[in-house]
């Protein structure tokens, strides 16, 4: 990972692990060396089956979802996905550019729409954006004292601490993964 990368991923981004869903081998190779480039960790699923249990197990920040998948399609799964944690973002990535599919994606929970293909750049752009939006939906209804940020790390441990650690990464003492302290109010 680059040192731009890096020190952006620090400071930026609220999802760090991604659950991707892609039936397509090479397809899911390059998305999934992109976003490693871009410090995220990266899971596989390649079907409905396995991003559930994946989805269960590793409690993703973020997902990106192809719509055609085996067995069932990528609006079924993320309908499952929101039931499951509705606060967690989908993003569905797919070749299909029709409005209907866009309307149904929203319909069934989608954050946003992605067609392939897509650019490094709009990919992480997107992920960046959304993640901030599904953050900012999820603490919106939770008032902060004032001069102090609350969040959670991804193992369920909550954090209260100084808005001057905003952007700083921390060690969880529950999972002892890294937690970034988000940004904003």
């Amino acid at each position: 990972m680059n040192a731009e990368a890096r020190d952006w991923n620090r400071t930026e981004v609220v999802a760090h692990q991604i659950l991707l869903i892609e039936d397509e081998p090479d397809q899911a190779a390059t998305t999934k060396e992109i976003l490693e480039t871009h410090g995220f960790r990266v899971q596989i699923a390649k079907d409905g089956g396995q991003a559930q249990a994946t989805f269960v197990m590793w409690k993703p920040d973020l997902v990106l979802l192809d719509v055609i998948l085996p067995g069932e399609s990528g609006f079924e799964v993320c309908e499952r996905l929101k039931k499951t944690d509705k606060n967690v973002p989908v993003i569905m990535v797919t070749a299909i550019d029709l409005e209907d599919s866009r309307t149904l994606a929203e319909r069934v929970g989608a954050d946003s729409y992605i067609t392939k293909p897509f650019s490094a750049e709009q990919l992480v752009k997107a992920i960046v954006s959304v993640s901030e939006q599904a953050w900012e939906r999820v603490h919106q209804d939770h008032p902060r004292e004032e001069g102090r940020v609350r969040f959670s790390c991804r193992c369920g441990k909550r954090f209260k601490v100084s808005v001057a650690h905003r952007g700083k990464a921390m060690t969880c003492p529950e999972c002892g993964e890294p937690v970034i302290v988000p940004r904003h109010d």
